[in-house]
């Protein structure tokens, strides 16, 4: 390659120059980044450092090119010096260093099978200042997008376990495992941030667990507060218990009786042994007795089902006689009300109605039949 000329020469060191300092501030900042920081700190594990070996090799790399850089720039500006003239060697000289590859990069060895005999032992690698950098722009953006990448999941771990450990600390009151899992979870954010890929699914779940131990700590907390007036209360609970489970079986008689259908759902009374297990408890346990009252809700929701179910039977009877009727209504509205076969529908349909036990599933294709009957006599949906 021709020899720069002395101005070609200081214009191509203060440009390389100036990318040289834009390289070392740009290192420097990545040497402050926090997903960096927290990476030396706390040392990768798992996903994280199955992904940090190749990232690190490439960083090491790019301070070494920064290296290579500064060696061949300090030899250039001392070759340059400040002389008003340059000799043909030395442009010569300043060529070499600023558009060739003058840096020894690497030494490897030529296996023996592979050699000439008169041949060399070993391919040198020589750099220069443009490929370096190009190798070096071409590494960087995949250790930032690393980088922040670790720096982002450790965020997104802490900012949501952060008020988990702070809310556990507050309720005063130890609850281990769920202490175990936070610190777990903290722990991992620190060491492998990476494999935190449901955090905030976890984070939820937790916080779920964490208010529904608070509200069962405060529940047992109000218990023992007054005990007289929790067992009175829970003895007010029974009794509405043994209320719920007589409108069921009054329900499901009414129901077998009126509708036909198999044998609804039974269940035996827990009201008894109920009331004994709370007469049992002389003594203020709070466990015990929220234990009690869980039961208790269980079997009164149990029998609210089983009477909201008899009843349905029953209201559905009482709706297709509702429309039974609207559609006799609209018969007449239609002047089709008279007519012999709309008649004879509507007679059918209120005879099963009329029936004990009424057959529901023939009530509901009889009521169909009179809405059709009438559209067609009427010339006009019904």
């Amino acid at each position: 390659m021709p020899p720069l000329t002395l101005t070609e020469i200081d214009r191509e060191l203060a440009t390389r120059t100036e990318e040289i300092d834009r390289v070392a501030a740009t290192l420097l900042d990545l040497d402050k980044h926090p997903g960096l920081t927290l990476l030396r700190r706390f040392g990768p594990t798992g996903a994280t450092l199955a992904r940090w070996e190749p990232i690190r090799a490439a960083l090491d790399l790019m301070w070494e090119d920064f290296g290579r850089m500064r060696a061949i720039l300090d030899q250039a500006a001392a070759t340059r010096g400040g002389k008003h003239r340059l000799t043909e060697p030395e442009r010569a000289e300043l060529t070499r260093l600023l558009r060739g590859r003058p840096h020894e990069a690497a030494r490897t060895p030529i296996p023996l099978a592979r050699r000439t005999v008169d041949g060399p032992s070993e391919t040198v690698l020589f750099v220069g200042l443009a490929d370096t950098l190009d190798r070096m722009r071409a590494y960087f953006p995949e250790i930032a997008e690393f980088l922040d990448e670790v720096d982002a999941a450790n965020t997104r771990a802490g900012t949501g376990l952060a008020p988990l450990q702070e809310r556990l600390d507050r309720l005063g009151h130890p609850l281990p495992a769920l202490s175990a899992e936070i610190a777990d979870l903290l722990a991992r954010s620190a060491t492998d941030p990476l494999s935190l890929t449901d955090i905030e699914t976890r984070v939820a779940a937790l916080t779920d667990r964490l208010s529904r131990e608070a509200a069962l700590l405060a529940e047992l907390e109000a218990l023992r507060a007054d005990w007289p007036a929790a067992h009175a209360a829970t003895a007010t609970r029974l009794t509405a218990l043994a209320a719920a489970v007589e409108r069921a079986h009054q329900a499901r008689i009414e129901a077998e009786h009126t509708i036909r259908t198999g044998p609804l759902p039974t269940h035996p009374d827990p009201t008894p042994g109920l009331r004994t297990e709370l007469a049992a408890l002389t003594h203020p346990d709070a466990a015990a007795l929220l234990a009690l009252r869980r039961r208790i809700d269980a079997a009164l929701a149990e029998a609210d089902h089983d009477c909201e179910l008899a009843r349905g039977l029953l209201e559905r009877r009482r709706e297709l006689r509702g429309r039974l009727g609207a559609y006799q209504v609209k018969a007449a509205r239609l002047g089709v009300g008279e007519d012999r076969d709309v008649l004879a529908s509507h007679r059918i349909a209120q005879g099963l109605l009329a029936r004990t036990p009424c057959d529901l599933a023939a009530v509901t294709r009889a009521v169909a039949d009179y809405q059709q009957v009438i559209g067609a006599k009427s010339g006009r949906r019904a």
